[in-house]
């Protein structure tokens, strides 16, 4: 019996991605479906998405602006600079092309929003959270009072 080369298997490998990489999309879009039309932010704070499931559909987040162990917690969509409240203006600059702007303390947290509408940080990069409030509350509690190191990108 011969053993297949490593560019067959390469090829095999690349071939069983593809499948499931065109397959993703009628997977996701049966579950979509199936999924709850509630699901927004949590009062306490335990957004984790693992076990729970993920929030409804992919409506953005509503803005909050709070005091959480300390900590002021603040977030807006990005796109919401001229709605007329306390945040107007702040979108432009520096958060162009981020959906939703999380501070703590004032300093940007670098959130990212999944596929599936879960929301992840660089704080709890391998945690997903259903809002970016409970992703802000966790990575609170993830920093134990230090501060918020700023990303520096280009």
């Amino acid at each position: 019996m011969s053993r297949p080369t490593r560019r067959q298997v390469l090829y095999g490998s690349a071939a069983a991605v593809t499948g499931a990489v065109l397959a993703a999309p009628a997977a996701f879009a049966e579950t979509a479906t199936a999924r709850p039309a509630a699901g927004r932010g949590d009062s306490a704070g335990h957004g984790h998405s693992a076990g729970h499931g993920p929030s409804g559909g992919h409506q953005m987040a509503e803005p909050f602006d709070e005091v959480y162990q300390g900590r002021h917690i603040e977030g807006w969509p990005a796109d919401d600079g001229g709605h007329g409240g306390h945040h107007a203006g702040r979108a432009a600059g520096p958060h162009e092309g981020v959906d939703f702007v999380v501070r703590i303390d004032n300093d940007d947290l670098h959130v990212m929003r999944n596929a599936d509408g879960t929301w992840i940080s660089l704080v709890n990069h391998y945690e997903t959270f259903t809002t970016p409030r409970a992703l802000a509350r966790a990575a609170v509690r993830e920093l134990q009072g230090a501060d918020l190191v700023p990303v520096v990108t280009g």
